[in-house]
């Protein structure tokens, strides 16, 4: 059997994981990271990989008040 890390221990989250993580549509998530120089995406080949911690700090500076 397989270990599974959940979500919250992940660093690294595909768009789907991300969606469900910080509630956000997973179209919202993928407009956001569409840009390839995106700092908080990792490209493995065409697999969007969402980097947790920066992902989260980017949110709270841009839609913080």
């Amino acid at each position: 059997m397989k270990n599974q890390l959940s979500i919250a221990e992940k660093s690294l989250l595909t768009p789907e994981e991300a969606a469900e993580y910080f509630n956000i549509g997973v179209n919202k998530i993928r407009s956001m990271t569409n840009d390839p120089n995106c700092p908080y995406v990792l490209w493995s080949g065409s697999r969007r990989l969402i980097k947790r911690k920066p992902f989260e700090e980017y949110l709270y500076k841009t839609y913080s008040i």
